[in-house]
């Protein structure tokens, strides 16, 4: 009969939607800055391009945090990269969301 470790912490991997949502969350950061700079430096010409930029890292965002949650129902993975990914989108997402509203109401 084979040993069985009684040590849950040996020999785990990270899971890999949790990876791909910190991956996510580092590049809609990415372009969030790049939206930045290129309104700041464009001087509202070409809204359109910053617009562009900004739903997709926006979508990013979403589809970032839907995989860091989901990351969590693999079994026997570590989840530190999800939940750090899961948070970082979330507080991405709710920051595109407020300058949206802010963008419509003004």
């Amino acid at each position: 009969m084979a040993k069985r470790y009684r040590y849950a912490f040996a020999k785990k991997r990270e899971a890999q939607q949790g990876k791909l949502s910190a991956v996510l969350a580092a590049v809609s950061l990415v372009l969030f800055v790049t939206a930045v700079l290129l309104a700041f430096f464009l001087q509202r010409q070409y809204g359109y391009i910053v617009g562009g930029i900004s739903l997709c890292a926006m979508l990013l965002s979403v589809y970032g945090f839907a995989m860091g949650l989901k990351s969590f129902s693999e079994e026997n993975r570590t989840h530190k990269a999800g939940m750090i990914g899961s948070i970082a989108n979330g507080i991405i997402m709710i920051g595109w969301l407020g300058i949206f509203l802010m963008g419509i109401s003004g």
